[in-house]
């Protein structure tokens, strides 16, 4: 009990703090803007589902993982006066980290979701975006913890932050590729798929692509499949 009730005060603080942030209100306003902009022009739900799936696995990752650590850092102060107080690590940490990934996650369900209403778009397929949007929040939110936590140069750590989005989002795929041509007498199908795991962006695209099958989405990981 005295442990959900330490924790529930520091989500209580970040959730105030977050929500009154222009950064959450400024982001959750750029998908609804998005959103809207892609359903009004686009002329097709769907065809605004499969573009906004772009943006959810490329945006939201770069976003969560810079505005994360940077977040952390701006929260140094406040996290080291609750490390004197009688509260365990973990509970501190899990209160920090639901505290910055519920606003998040609430910023692009609205931003995404709000838009579609009494659109005609295909119920599950939406609900699957949202979900990868939130899963790829709660991912690299976590890893924005690790790396701000780690690293005690603010600069270093948005470098690292930014590199890590660029390995996963972008290299990563052109990696398998490499290993996929050099090795291609062999079979690699196994190992490729155990690689998807490794990579919270891959297993996104893995979701929407089994709702979408299209091409459009494919990464040479996603071809895989």
């Amino acid at each position: 009990g005295g442990r959900m009730k330490a924790e529930s005060k520091v989500v209580k603080y970040e959730l105030s703090d977050v929500i009154r942030s222009r950064w959450l209100l400024g982001y959750t306003v750029c998908f609804l803007l998005a959103t809207e902009g892609l359903l009004r022009f686009g002329g097709d739900p769907g065809k605004a589902l499969i573009s906004l799936s772009n943006v959810v696995l490329f945006v939201i990752p770069l976003v969560t993982i810079v505005f994360g650590t940077m977040y952390v850092y701006s929260a140094r102060d406040f996290t080291e006066v609750l490390l004197a107080q009688p509260v365990a690590r973990g509970q501190l940490f899990a209160g920090l980290y639901l505290g910055l990934v519920l606003p998040l996650s609430l910023g692009v369900v609205v931003g995404i979701g709000a838009p579609f209403v009494g659109q005609a778009a295909d119920g599950a397929t939406l609900a699957a975006l949202l979900v990868v949007a939130v899963a790829l929040t709660a991912a690299f939110t976590g890893l924005a913890f690790v790396i701000a936590l780690r690293c005690d140069d603010r600069v270093k750590a948005l470098g690292i932050a930014i590199a890590v989005w660029l390995a996963l989002a972008i290299v990563y795929d052109a990696l398998v590729l490499i290993l996929a041509t050099a090795f291609a007498n062999y079979p690699l199908e196994r190992p490729l798929l155990g690689m998807m795991l490794l990579n919270p962006i891959d297993l996104g695209r893995i979701v929407l692509l089994l709702h979408f099958d299209i091409s459009a989405l494919m990464g040479y990981t996603g071809a895989v499949f």
